[in-house]
């Protein structure tokens, strides 16, 4: 079937309003809101909303009124089709949305036949999306753009090889039949680069993250009614990628040392969502006066504390280093001193690094963690929590890179 040349998209995301379990979905929120400002008409295909962990309907509100939803039947395998939480391996590849694929599919041709869309989009990290977006553009012919954003198929990731080799041939599909590949990080692009050297240059794109100004309308610094110093990790801290292990360990023997006497600091972990294991270990630690762990916040209250605190927390393994959180580009816009633990190589680093903001030191070396936190205490102390006023931020304005998104999507279009 061929595009009927009107100004048509179909973005299939299942991060997408209400859901309020990732803020990866801001993302297509910001492309789909540019895309309608431009005079696209836009549909979005996602799941059930049964399959949300959780849900916002304040986050509907976030979309351009002519947006709109269309979703179909879906169901979690561990979810939803488990016996006693168990369920053949099958049932869960790619991904635990497997059963999104095929009435994803049907409803994707009934919106395609009535909409007539000038490209079709897909967004990971839920791999059935690019499955369903491939199945359309086969049987369509309709261009596809591929937004992987971070890397898939990876060293040691996923640890399952039936799932590996899933990821392996959604890449490999993707690196023959879509007519853009796009990733959020300059080490992501520059991986797949050089796995798929056939794929011409014009093909691959880098769309970072960023943050929304509009989200920050209303929000200004205020000092915490406080004589600590305050540190705010805000979000979820992953045991497994963002382990804070090493970092309780160096503030217990900074404790033990008197470094916390002259003036009190205190780590604020909000929403971390591990609060039981941490709890444990911050016992454990006997650091539990340092560190605090809080609940979560409505997003803009989030976005407030971080213009409030002194200092900013931010989390990442070495096995991420090709990735860069959400978070980062939130830290950014706070204009806060950062203590960054995370692998100097990595792009996380390089952000932070280029915007002369953040005090890193691996994650999991303790000693390294210790050296850090002194100079970054006392940096604090000495100059105060606001970071350079020269900060070049505006190029991270999610509205500044989604328009640029669309002039080049409008393009490929226009080429073809």
């Amino acid at each position: 079937m061929k595009t009927s040349g009107n100004k048509s998209a179909l973005i299939i995301a299942y991060h997408f309003p209400p859901v309020a379990v990732s803020s990866g979905m801001h993302r297509m929120i910001a492309l789909a809101n540019a895309l309608a400002e431009n005079d696209w008409d836009v549909s979005v295909l996602s799941a059930h909303e049964r399959t949300y962990p959780r849900s916002d309907p304040e986050t509907l509100s976030q979309l351009a009124p002519s947006i709109r939803i269309c979703r179909s039947q879906a169901f979690d395998t561990a979810q939803h089709l488990s016996i006693k939480g168990k369920y053949l391996q099958l049932m869960a590849l790619p991904d635990n949305l497997q059963s999104w694929i095929l009435f994803g599919v049907s409803r994707g041709l009934r919106e395609i036949y009535r909409r007539r869309p000038s490209f079709i989009l897909s967004t990971y990290p839920i791999a059935s999306a690019h499955v369903i977006a491939l199945i359309l553009h086969r049987l369509t012919g309709i261009p596809w753009v591929a937004d992987f954003r971070d890397p898939m198929a990876q060293e040691g990731y996923p640890a399952d090889p039936l799932k590996w080799n899933c990821f392996n041939w959604i890449e490999k599909s993707a690196a023959k039949h879509a007519s853009l590949l796009t990733f959020a990080t300059p080490g992501a692009l520059a991986e797949y680069q050089r796995r798929y050297p056939e794929v011409p240059d014009e093909r691959w794109m880098m769309v970072s993250n960023g943050f929304d100004e509009e989200q920050y309308k209303g929000l200004s610094p205020s000092s915490l009614d406080t004589d600590e110093i305050v540190i705010l990790h805000s979000g979820l801290i992953y045991i497994h990628e963002r382990n804070p292990r090493a970092l309780f360990q160096a503030l217990s023997e900074l404790k033990k040392e008197g470094l916390f006497e002259s003036r009190k600091v205190r780590f604020v972990l909000r929403a971390s969502g591990h609060e039981s294991t941490y709890q444990c270990w911050l016992q454990e630690l006997a650091i539990e006066s340092l560190v605090g762990l809080a609940p979560q916040l409505p997003y803009r209250e989030a976005l407030q504390e971080m213009f409030d605190v002194d200092g900013l927390l931010l989390l990442q393994g070495a096995g991420c280093n090709q990735q860069i959180p959400a978070k980062a580009y939130e830290y950014l816009r706070a204009q806060k001193p950062v203590l960054a633990l995370t692998d100097k190589r990595g792009d996380t680093a390089q952000l932070l690094r280029q915007h002369g903001i953040a005090s890193i030191a691996s994650l999991d070396n303790k000693d390294q963690i210790i050296e850090v936190l002194r100079s970054f205490i006392g940096k604090i102390k000495t100059t105060g929590s606001e970071a350079s006023n020269n900060l070049k931020i505006d190029q991270y304005s999610r509205s500044n890179i989604s328009n640029h998104w669309v002039g080049r999507l409008s393009k490929l279009i226009m080429e073809r």
